[in-house]
């Protein structure tokens, strides 16, 4: 069905053109903001801080998703999965280390900030190169262990992209979704609503102004959430009593995320302001 022109089953053609055409202006806004962050942090060697590390890792874990995203939309407007078993593999792979890592360095700016907040020190370089490393191994790790039996990857309802499969809800899955989601979404998300409430707490003894510790948390929470709670009704049920186009809302939902941390984390801060936009300014060469 997956390298078949023919719809899959519960889709219409102009379903599979929606998701396509949406998973496409995902991916290219994506791309191009989270290009931004990564071009800033190359250009200025003003803002290559060890905290603007910490953002650099987000943009290229967002980036890693809008590129899988890319991938799924051509093959959903070709109709069919044109990669085999073996692409189907890789590309699950691919995607889920970098969702990951996307969320687990989301974790780490909100630690860096409460460090940088609550410690008055900057942090030092090997802490942010530290956490990066782990960061990246650390989602590399997980993502490679439905390569080996434990969890494993196939296409999604429409066919056309991949992911960890949910479909069967036996123990195998139920085991691997409930040990990683702990340490790579439940875990993350503690730290990072911890670290928010903590700088918010010191800002306000301080009389400075408050640091809205909603925006993150609820970018993980909405971002991520849907697939989290497919998940969980796979271990506790069998999905397939769902509509295909429906267990396909999550995905689509997960691809806003590196266009929403790019404004979020990026495009308001000094890291685009100082990087992209002196580059970009008649004033940068008169200053060289």
């Amino acid at each position: 069905m997956a390298e078949s022109s023919s719809l899959p089953p519960g889709f219409g053609e102009l379903e599979v053109l929606a998701v396509g055409m949406v998973l496409l202006v995902e991916a290219l806004a994506g791309l191009s903001l989270n290009s931004l962050t990564i071009l800033s942090f190359c250009k200025n060697p003003e803002v290559r801080t060890p905290t603007h590390l910490l953002v650099l890792s987000l943009a290229l874990a967002d980036s890693g998703i809008s590129l899988n995203a890319l991938v799924a939309a051509t093959s959903s407007l070709l109709r069919r999965w044109p990669y085999g078993s073996e692409g189907c593999q890789a590309h699950g792979f691919q995607g889920f280390a970098a969702a990951l890592a996307s969320i687990c360095s989301s974790a780490a700016i909100a630690w860096g900030r409460y460090h940088h907040t609550c410690t008055r020190s900057r942090l030092a370089w090997n802490t942010a190169v530290s956490l990066v490393a782990f960061v990246w191994l650390s989602s590399a790790f997980w993502a490679a262990l439905p390569l080996l039996g434990w969890g494993r990857y196939d296409y999604e309802p429409l066919g056309t992209c991949c992911t960890l499969d949910y479909s069967r809800g036996d123990r195998n899955f139920t085991s691997f979704l409930l040990v990683m989601a702990f340490f790579n979404f439940l875990l993350p998300l503690f730290i990072t609503l911890t670290s928010y409430r903590l700088m918010e707490q010191k800002l306000g003894k301080t009389g400075h102004a408050q640091v809205n510790t909603s925006l993150p948390a609820r970018t993980l929470l909405l971002g991520w959430g849907p697939y989290a709670l497919l998940y969980l009704c796979a271990v506790t049920t069998d999905v397939t009593f769902l509509c295909p186009t429906l267990r396909m809302v999550p995905a689509l939902i997960a691809k806003t995320v590196p266009t929403v941390n790019a404004v979020n984390y990026a495009l308001g801060s000094e890291l685009v302001h100082g990087g992209v936009w002196p580059c970009l300014s008649p004033q940068r060469s008169k200053r060289d």
